[in-house]
Parts: structure tokens; sequence; C-alpha cells
């Protein structure tokens, strides 16, 4: 693995070549995003991915999380804004793999474009990029994105996600956590009741109780609320070249990022692909999850094969 850094504007953006760029790869470069999970959340997946051998992964860090250091202060970022991160990107890791003449370096057109493997927020991201850049993506595996606006029961959904925004600013971390778990792991459609019902504290899933006074958590504060109520160009996205494959864990049925999968699969007229597990279906014992990573990779190349 090496380590890069692109210098945007307000951040440096840290991302990794899991592989030699130059090589003469016979399938498309594979990035691995999430939001706001990092590289580090898809150590398991990467591994099996890279000992195939056919092609070039890259993780990186979304702004604000990790190694990738924001300069223009705190405050909420938007899908736009990290798919125009991930445009300088994936143009980034793209001309690594041409020769000096401009050609792809194993003569092929595979380096032309990549394709990307999005996972939660990062799913959402990666839509955006499409509607932003449909030529630098062959084939997007949107697995389990967040959309609330696809939902029957949006204003519910997205007066949660309020809830917990409102939770944090006013009792920290912890407490916006517990709700945020529980969201995520509500299965059916959300009501009013789902905020007025009592919490538990964070003592029960193993937080502290205190808050530190910080306001700054790269979920909480800076994707929750912007990634959820992100609107995605339905029509655009029916329109672009890019082939979009909506993804959905059989472990989930039901969970709200389960349902916004197979409600962005209805929209673009296409069938959700099942993988494995739940929503962190691809986690295993690196990051000390109980997910099956094994297959999910083997189902992810089976995807992208077509």
């Amino acid at each position: 693995m090496t380590e890069k850094h692109l210098a945007r504007e307000g951040a440096t953006i840290a991302f990794d070549l899991h592989g030699d760029p130059t090589a003469p790869w016979s399938a498309r470069p594979l990035l691995v995003i999430g939001s706001p999970m990092g590289a580090s959340g898809f150590t398991d997946l990467v591994e099996l991915l890279v000992a195939r051998g056919d092609r070039l992964v890259v993780t990186y860090d979304p702004r604000g999380v990790e190694r990738s250091m924001r300069s223009d202060g705190a405050g909420e970022l938007t899908p736009r804004d990290h798919a125009a991160d991930l445009g300088a990107l994936v143009e980034e890791v793209l001309a690594a793999t041409r020769s000096a003449d401009g050609e792809p370096a194993d003569g092929s057109d595979g380096h032309h474009a990549v394709d990307v493997f999005a996972s939660s927020g990062g799913a959402v991201n990666a839509l955006a990029l499409v509607q932003q850049h449909p030529d630098l993506v062959a084939t997007l595996v949107a697995h389990e994105p967040p959309l609330l606006a696809l939902l029957p029961d949006r204003e519910a959904a997205s007066a949660a996600v309020e809830h917990i925004v409102a939770t944090y600013a006013r009792e920290g971390a912890g407490a916006g956590m517990v709700r945020f778990i529980l969201l995520v792991g509500h299965t059916g459609e959300l009501t009013p009741a789902f905020s007025a019902q009592a919490f538990p504290p964070p003592a029960a899933f193993g937080m502290p109780a205190e808050d530190d006074g910080s306001r700054d958590d790269a979920l909480l504060a800076q994707n929750l609320r912007t990634c959820t109520a992100f609107v995605p160009d339905l029509e655009a996205l029916r329109a672009v070249g890019t082939r979009i494959v909506p993804a959905a864990g059989v472990e989930s049925t039901g969970q709200l990022a389960h349902r916004a999968a197979e409600a962005l699969a209805s929209e673009l007229g296409v069938a959700a692909a099942p993988f494995p597990g739940d929503h962190g279906g691809f986690m295993g014992p690196q990051m000390g999850a109980a997910g099956p990573p094994t297959a999910f990779a083997d189902r992810l190349l089976e995807v992208l094969a077509g």
C-alpha cells in the first residue's frame, strides 16, 4: 500500500493505492469508500480484494475524517462537497495509471474510468459524483445509501435525524450516538414515536456518559443531516452511462438504509442486489465485527463482473 495526499481547497485528502497503478491490471481500478467511515473501516474487505490480484484498489479518508484534515474550519459538509473531492481523486488515480503518452498503461480502455464500491454515506456521495462526473465511473455499487427522500416515511425519518442532531448539540456525542444506533437499527417505517421514546444511557452501549464539550464529530456534526437530506437527481441518474447497482444486506431487511437502497433501485428501474450480512457486512475480525467479508468480497466481484 502507498499512501498519497491530494491538496484540495480547505483540506488535504489522504488516499491509499493498494498496488502499482502502472501495472497491467486486467480490471478497472476499484475505489472503495464510505462516509464518514474512512479507509480503515474497509480493512477486511480490501485485503480480500487485493488478494485477487486483478485490479488496483483505492481507499481514502473523506474530508474531515482521520488523515484528511480540514483547514476550512468546522461545519457541515454536503454530498456535493465530497463528490468534488472524489472527482479530483479519481482523476488523480486515472492519471497515475496512464503512461507518458497519456494512454492506459496496459493499452486497454480500462483505465479511462473507475469502478466504485460505496457504502452508507459513501454511497450517497458516490451518487453525487456520478451526477457531476458520470464519465469517471463505469460501475457504481451503492450499498445501502440512507436516502430519506425516497422513503414513504421521509418526514418521520428526517425528524428523527433532527432529533439526533439536536440531542448531540445539547448533550454531546454519547447521547447522540445512542439515538443514531437505534435509528439505523430500527426495523419498519418510522413514526414520531421514535423520537418521543425514552432512550437508554450511553453506558448501555459501552460509551462514556460524560459530555467532553466537543461538537466536531464527523458523523453527528459534519455529515449526518446533509447526507440523509440529499435528494438524488433521478432523471439524471437514469440517463447516465454509469451502471448503477443499488445493494442491500440480506440481514438488514426493513432497516432504513436497506429500504432506501430498494427505493433507489425501484426509481432506477433495476433490482436491488442482495449482499451478505447487514449494513456492515464487509467488516470482519480486523474491525472487531462479525460480518462475512469473504462472502461479501465474492459477491462484490460477481456484481462488478456484471
